[in-house]
């Protein structure tokens, strides 16, 4: 599941490319702003990519230090 961040940069790559779309046809192509959205795409997969990655396992205590006390 993707995290919160991950969805917000995935709504405004969508974004961007309904926006880039638009400046295209009623525009004209510009190819910075291509260039723009496929980095922001690249940058979008890298995080989705990270936040599906496995959380690292837990450290193992050092012996010898307490833990947290309890009632």
């Amino acid at each position: 599941m993707m995290s919160g961040p991950t969805k917000t940069m995935t709504a405004l790559t969508c974004a961007a490319l309904v926006l880039t779309t638009a400046y295209t046809v009623g525009l004209g192509s510009n190819g910075w702003l291509w260039f723009g959205w496929i980095v922001l795409g690249v940058v979008t997969v890298g995080m989705a990519a990270a936040d599906s990655a496995a959380p690292a396992p837990p450290r193992a205590r050092r012996p010898g230090r307490p833990g947290p006390s309890r009632p």
